[in-house]
């Protein structure tokens, strides 16, 4: 086990020491021991790595919020290890890191399997909606609902030691970095980047996935251009626990033909690394410099005059404020006449004031909450409380603002307001089962 310090995550070792490496990635809520059934078998020719997430498993509590911030803790731990290269299989946020590696050091990687992955994991509302309930009630309410997630039906009435262990993994989850890591699936999209993998790939998922299944598994395979597909059956999300001799026989098969050598010999060359071809020069001779002007030109650029436009930044941080679904119906009831009043408060209301650095999110959660009291605006305060939520603001917080308010607002605006608040937080905080 690792020493516990940031940013090194928490691992272990399986296997000969001069056996190549292959790290196994786990999924949110889960420790290394998901993978207990497939090591005995890998470690005949490979130096397994299991790594904890942070805040699992009893791993360092060091929030990381992104995808590329788990993928660079990796690579910082098995820099300090002095391993180099390496063949990654990971599950759901572990696949994610997969994807990360593959796209941004495409150089360490040898081979990738993606189980139970996706290029999007659902949608971002839903994630900061799960992190809204952690922050409010906990994680026993996910933690209780995690074997439906995660097991068939039968498998968990079958086997009800493993339904425990399942639920007390992601009981005993620091909640802070389980937020973090809901935030990171949150943010993580690389739809459009699919056909930058150079490492050949399996994509493994069990044919009951309701999470990441059979469809997002074949999104995956027709964006990478080096990807078989393997659906395993009788399996739902977590399918390296609930069919452990099928995802290992498919680990050994794929990571014993497709690893790809450090060196290309034709070349020389790292063949994992993807580089964009030199345009070459089409003339006859070699160029020659342009002559100085006399004058300078007098086109300028006008953005290296002026600030960038503010627009998609505001944009972004409406959408994780207010989260997809509001903002895609306000843009699509945009029509010519409030078309421009839709851009106006995206760029200035958003991409000016709400993304300056001054304040954090919380502090102007409070102050928004508080003018909004303050000016009766009961249907703005209704999504603002749901932002404020997502912002990390409490339940007790915002009754607090609330009788805030009431002192300086007047108690029948601040009783409007409660009303309002209440509901929003009960919708809000109350766990789907």
């Amino acid at each position: 086990m690792s020493e516990t310090k940031t940013p090194a995550l928490q691992f272990r070792f399986d296997g000969p020491e001069d056996a190549p490496v292959l790290i196994l990635g786990p999924s949110l809520g889960t420790t290394w021991h998901m993978w207990d059934r497939q090591v005995p078998e890998l470690v005949k020719q490979w130096r397994v790595f299991r790594f904890d997430l942070p805040g699992h498993g009893g791993a360092p509590a060091y929030p990381a919020g992104s995808v590329g911030d788990l993928s660079a803790r990796l690579l910082a731990t098995l820099d300090s290890l002095g391993v180099q290269r390496f063949g990654y299989a990971g599950c759901a946020l572990g696949g994610a890191v997969g994807i990360e590696l593959a796209l941004r050091h495409p150089e360490r990687l040898a081979s990738l399997a993606l189980i139970a992955a996706s290029p999007r994991f659902g949608t971002a509302d839903e994630f900061r909606q799960r992190g809204v309930i952690v922050r409010t009630n906990g994680l026993d309410p996910i933690a209780r609902s995690s074997p439906d997630r995660w097991f068939t039906g039968g498998f968990a009435a079958a086997q009800p030691a493993i339904t425990e262990w399942a639920v007390q993994m992601v009981r005993t989850t620091d909640p802070g970095c389980y937020i973090a890591a809901c935030e990171a699936l949150a943010a993580f999209d690389v739809r459009a980047e699919l056909g930058s993998v150079g490492a050949p790939t399996l994509v493994l998922v069990g044919s009951d996935d309701q999470v990441t299944g059979p469809a997002e598994a074949r999104t995956l395979v027709a964006g990478i251009p080096d990807a078989r597909l393997a659906v395993v059956p009788g399996a739902s999300h977590l399918v390296p626990v609930e069919q452990p001799a099928a995802v290992t026989d498919l680990l050994v098969r794929h990571f014993s033909t497709a690893w790809q050598p450090a060196f290309d010999s034709t070349t020389g060359q790292m063949a994992a690394i993807v580089a964009p071809p030199v345009k070459p020069v089409l003339s006859a001779a070699p160029p020659q410099p342009a002559p100085r002007p006399e004058i300078a030109p007098a086109a300028v650029e006008p953005q290296i005059m002026g600030r960038p436009d503010p627009y998609d930044a505001g944009l972004k941080v409406r959408r994780e404020v207010l989260g997809d679904a509001h903002v895609d119906r306000a843009l699509a009831q945009a029509d010519e006449f409030s078309g421009d009043f839709q851009e106006f408060i995206t760029r200035y209301a958003w991409g000016e004031i709400w993304d300056r650095p001054g304040l954090d999110r919380r502090s102007r959660s409070c102050v928004t909450l508080t003018a909004l009291v303050a000016g009766g605006h009961l249907e703005e305060l209704a999504f603002h409380v749901r932002a404020a939520l997502r912002n990390g603001l409490t339940p007790g917080e915002i009754k607090e603002v609330l009788l805030q308010a009431a002192v300086y607002c007047g108690v029948p605006a601040a009783n409007s307001a409660f009303k309002v608040a209440q509901q929003v937080i009960r919708e809000e905080t109350t766990p789907t089962e």
